[in-house]
């Protein structure tokens, strides 16, 4: 959890909050076609439940200064995945950065996958 002050009150973010905003952030980019788990952890609970997660193949680290993340993603074949990556890239520290105001140092992205 992230947690900082301000004038008004302190503000509490959760670990959850922020994978689900980058997961939803992540799959609407073009080429991707889903998140692969990204830790021992998620790979147990993805043989477990068939249901898609958004919340699956993100690692979110660091403070209310700025946050650290690891992308695990599955993308469509033949797509230029340099381009995908920066396109991610781009559009995670701006989401983030909107919705939070927590800077984004930086975003590691992993393809873990490639569909047809």
């Amino acid at each position: 959890m992230i947690a900082y002050e301000t004038p008004l009150g302190k503000v509490h973010i959760s670990e959850e909050y922020l994978q689900k905003l980058i997961g939803q952030t992540v799959t609407s980019c073009f080429g991707v076609v889903g998140m692969a788990p990204g830790n021992s952890v998620q790979k147990v609970l993805s043989l477990i439940s068939k249901t898609p997660d958004v919340k699956r193949g993100i690692v979110v680290k660091g403070d209310a200064e700025s946050v650290s993340i690891d992308l695990h993603i599955i993308v469509s074949y033949g797509i230029n995945i340099n381009a995908i990556a920066q396109s991610i890239v781009n559009k995670v520290q701006y989401t983030v950065t909107q919705a939070t105001g927590i800077k984004v140092k930086k975003v590691t992205v992993k393809v873990d996958g490639i569909k047809e």
